[in-house]
């Protein structure tokens, strides 16, 4: 790992089908706008309930990327 400084940046990604998936979605929307996206700390889990049963999970992470030289 080389020298680097790095910011963080706070999302929540959601799906229907996993937390995987959720943390997956919020790493691609992300990387459309954000570049070298190097890290991911998932901070909080939550799932969604509607009509009793568990329709979505959310997922609060933390993306870092290496700041530009």
């Amino acid at each position: 790992m080389s020298e680097h400084t790095y910011k963080s940046i706070e999302l929540v990604g959601s799906s229907k089908t996993s937390i995987e998936e959720a943390v997956n979605n919020a790493v691609t929307k992300a990387s459309k706008t954000v570049h070298n996206l190097r890290w991911c700390e998932v901070t909080n889990i939550r799932g969604y309930i509607e009509d009793n049963a568990l329709t979505y999970w959310q997922v609060s992470m933390k993306l870092s990327f290496t700041l530009d030289d």
